[in-house]
């Protein structure tokens, strides 16, 4: 059967295509700027072109709020970023992270290869990142000794906390050799062993200037360092791969020295204040808890205590006599209750019959009551009991009231 696909259904299955290809995923390309187009919502659409084929292209504005320059019609460039597909139109584009002008040269382009492979590896995972002490008794400050970013971090430092111990580790900063100076300088912060924060940095400058803090080799140092690193790489605008490696990034030197130490004026300052509202509480605690202790030392019960005894002894001798009145009601009634149920047995006692001059009688030996002539026979044993004994006697003969009525007869 002949298979028929919705338009909706095949742009699925290019756009999973697409997606699916890890070529596609990062790419660079190079190309001309043109229909280039900044929306009022910040993002860029154009295209890239060259003298065979134009592929479209979207830059968001979380991406190319990063751009140090204004891509322009006919402008000849680098994109980095993944190919898709947009489903509603059916165009394939690049979805652009990073572009550069095409004459920038090799070296902000090596800048972006090594900040993409460390960035795989994790190096600038927030996870990673550590917190910097919040009072440091020793800084290391990995510069150079003679520029002015080391006359900013001490300058910052000793005025913010004069009590904190400056450790200047020399190195170069520019030129061949400072990668592995560098790199050098913090093998010997971490043997210190007692430093508990560094500084690595130098003033701002051109990407040139600044490619010491571009190489692997201090990438790799950073990240391996033991005690927290805080970069200070250039002025506002620059940033180096050892600011993402590091632990805090810090815009400027002087910025970085107060990342890295208390201002104890302040501190001095938030801390006389605390103390000013404790004490402020602690007063206000205690006025409330005078007043509460005047007015309890004022009150009736505090001031003649025995009163409310005698209030409570009215009330118990008033309550004990009557309950002592209901004992002696409810005793009074189960006595004459005691007495009408005495009187009652004792009227229904066989005793009381026995004193009227009756008796009983009970066969010998198993001592059951006679109550008919026909229980007993000539020379049996009977007991026969009285009001004040019993005695033993033997039947002789048995005569019924028949008989003896009969015999008169």
């Amino acid at each position: 059967m002949l298979a028929v696909y919705s338009v909706s259904e095949m742009s699925k299955y290019i756009k999973a295509l697409i997606e699916s290809d890890d070529f596609l995923a990062g790419v660079w390309i190079r190309g001309e700027v043109s229909n280039f187009t900044l929306h009022s919502s910040g993002h860029m659409y154009f295209s890239l072109k060259d003298e065979f084929s134009r592929l479209r292209c979207v830059m968001f504005r979380s991406q190319n709020s990063r751009l140090k320059f204004m891509p322009s019609d006919g402008m000849s460039v680098f994109a980095y970023g993944a190919i898709g597909m947009y489903e509603r139109s059916g165009d394939v584009q690049l979805y652009v992270e990073e572009m550069m002008p095409f004459g920038t040269g090799s070296l902000y382009l090596a800048f972006l290869q090594l900040k993409e492979k460390l960035e795989k590896e994790g190096l600038f995972s927030l996870s990673r990142k550590r917190e910097l002490p919040s009072f440091p008794k020793v800084v290391a400050v990995v510069t150079s000794p003679t520029g002015a970013a080391v006359r900013d971090v001490i300058t910052v430092i000793s005025r913010r906390a004069p009590g904190v111990t400056i450790l200047v580790v020399p190195a170069l900063v520019q030129g061949d050799g400072a990668p592995e100076n560098i790199v050098q300088a913090l093998d010997l912060v971490n043997r210190a062993g007692f430093i508990d924060v560094v500084i690595v940095g130098r003033g701002g400058g051109s990407i040139e200037e600044l490619m010491a803090f571009n190489d692997e080799r201090v990438a790799r140092a950073i990240a391996a360092c033991r005690v927290p690193v805080i970069s200070a790489v250039g002025h506002e605008t620059d940033f180096t791969i050892a600011d993402f490696v590091a632990d805090m990034r810090a815009a400027t030197p002087s910025a970085a020295a107060e990342m890295a130490v208390p201002d104890m004026d302040e501190l001095g300052k938030t801390l006389f204040q605390l103390n000013l509202r404790l004490n402020s509480s602690i007063r206000t605690v205690l006025s409330d808890n005078k007043g509460k202790l005047r007015s309890q030392v004022r009150s009736h019960v505090l001031r003649f205590p025995m009163e409310l005894t005698r209030d409570h002894r009215r009330r118990l001798s008033v309550e004990g006599g009557r309950l002592y009145a209901l004992t002696q009601g409810a005793l009074s009634k189960k006595r004459e209750d005691f007495r009408a149920l005495a009187g009652q047995l004792d009227g229904l006692s066989p005793l009381r019959t026995l004193g009227r001059g009756y008796g009983f009688i009970r066969k010998l030996p198993g001592m059951s009551v006679v109550r008919s002539v026909g229980q007993v026979a000539p020379e049996e044993d009977l007991e026969v009991v009285l009001q004040d004994g019993s005695f033993t006697a033997t039947v002789k003969s048995v005569l019924e009231e028949e008989e003896s009525a009969g015999g008169k007869d």
